[in-house]
């Protein structure tokens, strides 16, 4: 029951509007359709000590400003149990990722959209192995914490935060 209630608070605090509603629905579908098979680029159950997880914040930090709180990240390759089947390094541990996941056809910029839609949260940063700070596994959707509408100029940013490319290869 307190997971429906921490869902109902983060609901009530999310911008008002329709796509922020859309972004809430598609959210839980998607995790309760992937829920029950979770996965890390490197297997099926979180192990600690693989990636590049077990940093620490710097003292004084409360989050947002680089200059009180620094990166305390690893160099890329630090980390050689750290990878997918594919040989792809470093999915998890260092900074999360602000990604823009396509809402409808029309968001997607394989198709040449221009409407850039809104950002979301992705991923585990340097602390996870010492706290574990929300879920992480490979398709899990964050709660509305820190989106926005793509390019906004208030858009969240903060120390552990970064990016990642992704390609879906085709089974053949």
């Amino acid at each position: 029951m307190q997971g429906l209630s921490s869902l109902r608070i983060i609901v009530s605090i999310l911008p008002k509007g329709p796509s922020n509603v859309a972004v809430e629905r598609m959210r839980q579908a998607h995790n309760k359709a992937y829920g029950s098979r979770k996965s890390w680029a490197y297997g099926s159950t979180y192990r600690r000590g693989i990636c590049g997880a077990s940093s620490f914040k710097s003292s004084g930090c409360q989050g947002g400003s680089w200059t009180k709180c620094g990166s305390n990240t690893f160099p890329s390759g630090s980390f050689p149990d750290c990878h997918s089947p594919l040989g792809v390094y470093d999915l998890h541990g260092n900074a999360a990722e602000h990604m823009k996941p396509a809402l409808n056809e029309q968001q997607m910029a394989s198709r040449g959209s221009l409407e850039l839609g809104y950002t979301e949260m992705k991923g585990s940063w340097f602390i996870f192995d010492t706290y574990y700070a929300h879920e992480d596994w490979c398709r899990w959707r964050a709660p509305y914490w820190h989106g926005s509408r793509v390019m906004d100029a208030q858009s969240h940013h903060n120390y552990h935060l970064g990016f990642r490319c992704c390609k879906t290869i085709k089974k053949d």
